[in-house]
């Protein structure tokens, strides 16, 4: 198995998929608040979502926003008021 040389641990790619996972679960907790429902209905929602494929997209640039304005973006993809 070939290791590639990281400047960095935070850039090893298991490091990566905690942070977004951590990064999902918080957008998920905000989400469920604002919807007013379960922490893990609004995870399930928000894994089907376009803007869940797009924040995974790293050519999008949505992994760089803040966890409230990536919530925001999925409340206007569902057509909701912000």
């Amino acid at each position: 198995m070939e290791q590639k040389n990281f400047d960095s641990p935070t850039k090893l790619p298991i490091v990566q998929e905690i942070i977004m996972s951590n990064v999902i679960g918080a957008i998920a907790v905000i989400l469920a608040k604002r919807l007013g429902v379960e922490n893990l209905k609004a995870l399930k929602a928000f894994y089907e979502s376009e803007t869940c494929a797009k924040l995974h997209d790293k050519s999008t640039g949505l992994y760089l926003y803040g966890n409230e304005y990536i919530a925001d973006e999925f409340m206007l993809e569902k057509g909701m008021a912000i």
